[in-house]
């Protein structure tokens, strides 16, 4: 039993004590499947914070054979598939956190490839001391020569893969000799021979890091395509739904929170960090900032790219964008075009993809709340910064019934110059209101309704579960007056679909002037 060759089961058995704990571990039917197989080999990329490290845990306590944790998975899922025992605790494992590993090494002040391998070459030594010397620095040779030696063969599990690519982007010696590496471990002849089962875990995919195709011989999982690994991703909403009832938190303010990504077989994805520190703080919060790739948003976006900043605002309109991710070269230097920062947002997690429409949009309130903040950091000198700002205060101006701040804030919004709004266009009046109240977000569902026939766009704002504020009904107008939409709320009965805020609706009416590009507004409390 080590460190790194045949580790303990102490990290799954502190998962198991937690408080909260939901069972994956049906994934390791699916790794047992497929060992030893030409699907050995597997890349699981995911965002921060989705459980990665968890999963790669889970697995070394099953398959290490330097523990003994048939008592831990007994009352788990795996426990009543028929192969469980097969691999149970069987195995020689490999476990290698790259990025605790890079800072060790850098601590050390030692070169970080050298540093991971003679780490790991040292503990083989003791456990094969007649097949390892003392001289030896390769890992691939080694494995090789154990497997030579006494036909053992290795599950290496490496979570973080990734890492060199993300955090010593511009150390290219370094980021050359890792792969060469990789393909020494993994695309090799030899390397078919000592792997049983390659699991990796990471951020970013593998598949174009280079054009000799460093490791095309594993099948990747990704927040573009995460195939029949989608359960494992985040939490599922039948998983939400348990733990909402067991911890006493609404179901439907935690799916306003933290749901939104969806996948082709999988409607409904959860940010697990997200839920679990919601339930134990018993507080719904947005928590995204503690996954530490704020910074990654705001340098995506600052590729100023033709298109990029209207595309980024109808983002944060409400709409949804195509894309073509299949360019993307699975870096965070490569960038060449807006569908390349839109993908790279995607496997960050701040940005959810629909893989029918090959679509990207903002997935819930917490990423909205953050992309918010790094947009309005990125634009700080545009309009667009100085509309999001104002956005923070405009629902309690629109209670108050400031017409002129809701109106002045509209129209930053609507004539920013460089906006992909059109002044004359219907649509346009629907963007720009959304964008003027995008802070909103915070406390209501906002629902934007688009009228039949030649109507324009509206806005309803639902109040969350736990938001004491009023509902609220926005009409906009063209060349006609801000008095109009009121009457036509009210002829409508638009506070019909709001049935349960009767008394504490807010009616607001803008009307655009096409000649003076001037907005007027009325705003109304109802009462019954």
């Amino acid at each position: 039993m080590g460190i790194y060759v045949n580790p303990n089961n102490e990290a799954f058995k502190t998962a198991l004590r937690s408080q909260i704990y939901v069972d994956k571990t049906l994934l390791i039917d699916f790794t047992n499947s497929i060992i030893n197989t030409k699907q050995k080999y597997i890349c699981v990329t995911r965002p921060r914070r989705f459980g990665k490290s968890m999963a790669a845990e889970m697995l070394a306590a099953y398959y290490s054979c330097g523990c003994d944790s048939k008592e831990l998975f007994f009352n788990l899922k795996i426990a009543k598939t028929p192969d469980f025992k097969n691999e149970l605790n069987k195995n020689y494992v490999i476990m290698i956190d790259i990025q605790k590993m890079r800072v060790d090494a850098k601590a050390q002040k030692q070169d970080i490839l050298g540093y991971i391998q003679k780490s790991v070459i040292e503990e083989l030594r003791t456990v094969f001391p007649n097949c390892v010397n003392e001289t030896d620095y390769y890992l691939p040779k080694v494995l090789m020569n154990i497997y030579s030696k006494t036909d053992t063969q290795f599950i290496v599990i490496t979570d973080e893969w990734d890492c060199f690519f993300r955090e010593e982007k511009n150390n290219s010696q370094l980021i050359e000799d890792y792969l060469n590496f990789l393909r020494a471990m993994y695309k090799s002849s030899e390397s078919d021979l000592f792997i049983k089962l390659a699991y990796m875990t990471g951020i970013l995919p593998i598949k174009q890091y280079d054009v000799q195709s460093t490791m095309n011989n594993f099948k990747e999982f990704t927040m573009i395509k995460p195939f029949k690994l989608a359960e494992f991703v985040g939490f599922t909403e039948e998983e939400v739904k348990v733990l909402c009832d067991k911890y006493n938190m609404d179901f439907d303010e935690m799916k306003f929170w933290y749901d939104g990504y969806s996948f082709s077989n999988l409607k409904s994805v959860y940010s697990p960090n997200s839920v679990v520190t919601a339930i134990f703080n018993g507080e719904f919060a947005s928590y995204w900032t503690q996954t530490g790739t704020y910074e990654s948003i705001k340098n995506a976006i600052n590729h100023n790219f033709n298109g990029l900043r209207d595309e980024v605002i109808s983002l944060l309109s409400g709409k949804r964008i195509t894309i073509n991710p299949s360019g993307f070269e699975n870096d965070m230097t490569s960038i060449k075009n807006n569908d390349d920062v839109f993908t790279l947002l995607v496997h960050l997690g701040y940005l959810a993809y629909d893989s029918r429409n090959r679509k990207v949009y903002i997935p819930n309130k917490e990423i909205a709340e953050e992309f918010g903040v790094a947009i309005r950091d990125s634009y700080k000198n545009s309009k667009i910064s100085e509309v999001l700002k104002r956005s923070e205060v405009l629902i309690e101006a629109t209670i108050n019934g400031d017409a002129e701040l809701v109106a002045e804030t509209l129209e930053i919004a609507h004539e920013d110059e460089t906006s992909i709004l059109s002044y004359n266009n219907e649509e346009s009046l629907g963007c720009a209101i959304n964008i003027a109240y995008y802070y909103a977000r915070c406390d209501y569902i906002m629902v934007r309704e688009f009228p039949t026939g030649k109507g324009f766009a509206d806005l309803t704002l639902i109040p969350s579960k736990f938001c004491d504020k009023p509902a609220m009904i926005i009409e906009l107008k063209v060349d006609k007056d801000a008095e109009t939409g009121i009457k036509q709320i009210k002829e409508r009965r638009y506070q019909g679909k709001l049935k349960d805020y009767l008394n504490n609706i807010v009616l607001v009416s803008i009307n655009y002037d096409k000649e003076t590009k001037k907005h007027s507004c009325v705003i109304e409390h109802l009462k019954n």
